[in-house]
């Protein structure tokens, strides 16, 4: 077996260090580490000869030339597949990758149950008011209990858009633990399949007017940027609460700002970001109605070990000629197979 002939390499992070120890068992595989900070006589080389680049799913996190682009695209020639560290893949565009016959991975599904529970935790907690409680405890004395009446979610209706990995999740959770209704919008499902994953299909508007819970948990893309807007909240039954453990830009911040200014809505649970983490000014950060935390929905000890392996599995499969599970661009594959055969000398399969 040819030594250290297959290439991959990384920027700063990865998502659990059992990522290295399953490729350092390969002696045909080398991996190389890059910092944000890394000086280009450095990196250069590595990206020349790269075959892989496990790439970090949080744009904010990883400096701007090192996003997956056009530009990045010409210093990589050898490159034929481009791994997300999650679920999501914000700072690859994926469209250039297809252009230059680069296969891209995500590693769907490998934290769906820690991101379903962080969904499920912060729509009891809005609903109990639990955040509201806590703040005034800590700020005032002789808190009347009376002013922070909450609600049960059992037997509430819960509207989930995106029914894949995680909106499935969430829907067995609200049916089965909370005895919730559960509509939900996904375009790209028929209402059999979504009827099994546990959701009545509905359209967006019908969910948006139903939903005592509206959960956003959909790819970020062309068609879901800036999907849930003014028209969208103005829609909200006003004691309904609006979470998102998606991806920033679904939603149009400014808008739900205003919407919690006039009191439209009852109150959001924010996970994502356009700028991630937002700054303690942030004026969505000033409602208690408010629930935020910094794209921590996935972060958890075991749904970051689960992600590092099988990305890890991902890219070993992919390198030894198999084809992916977890595809992106399937359009791309036979521009890639000639790719793959050309610098390994053998088709993938």
């Amino acid at each position: 077996m040819s030594v250290n002939n297959k290439r991959v390499f990384y920027v700063k992070y990865l998502a659990h260090p059992i990522y290295i120890d399953i490729l350092k068992a390969r002696p045909d595989v080398r991996l190389d580490r890059i910092e944000n900070e890394s000086p280009e006589d450095f990196y250069a080389p590595i990206l020349s000869a790269a075959h892989v680049y496990q790439v970090g799913a949080a744009r904010d996190e990883l400096a701007p030339h090192f996003h997956v682009d056009a530009a990045l695209l010409k210093r990589t020639p050898n490159l034929l597949l481009v791994s997300s560290n999650g679920a999501g893949f914000d700072p690859v565009d994926v469209e250039a990758c297809t252009a230059a016959g680069v296969l891209v991975v995500n590693q769907s599904g490998g934290n769906a149950h820690s991101v379903a529970e962080h969904a499920l935790a912060m729509m009891l907690t809005l609903s109990k008011r639990i955040i509201q409680s806590d703040r005034r405890l800590r700020r005032e004395r002789d808190v009347n209990r009376n002013d922070l009446v909450g609600n049960e979610v059992e037997g509430k209706t819960v509207g989930i858009v995106g029914l894949g990995n995680v909106g499935r999740r969430i829907a067995a959770l609200c049916k089965g633990l909370l005895g919730m209704k559960v509509l939900a919008y996904d375009p790209y499902l028929t209402k059999e399949v979504m009827a099994e994953r546990g959701g009545e299909k509905v359209e967006l508007d019908e969910l948006l007017r139903r939903a005592d819970f509206v959960s956003i948990s959909c790819p970020l893309n062309k068609g879901s940027r800036g999907m849930i807007s003014v028209r969208e909240f103005a829609l909200m039954q006003p004691h309904a609460y609006f979470i998102t453990t998606a991806r920033g830009f679904i939603h149009d911040e400014d808008a739900l700002l205003q919407a919690l200014r006039d009191q439209r809505i009852a109150g959001a649970g924010l996970d994502v970001w356009s700028k991630e983490p937002p700054p303690p000014e942030h004026p969505l950060l000033q409602f208690d109605n408010v629930l935020a935390s910094p794209h921590t929905a996935g972060v958890t000890k075991e749904a970051r070990q689960n992600m590092g392996r099988i990305a890890a599995e991902q890219v070993l499969d992919t390198l030894d000629g198999k084809r992916p599970p977890r595809i992106i661009n399937p359009e791309v594959w036979p521009r890639y197979a000639e790719r793959f055969k050309q610098a390994f000398g053998v088709s993938p399969g």
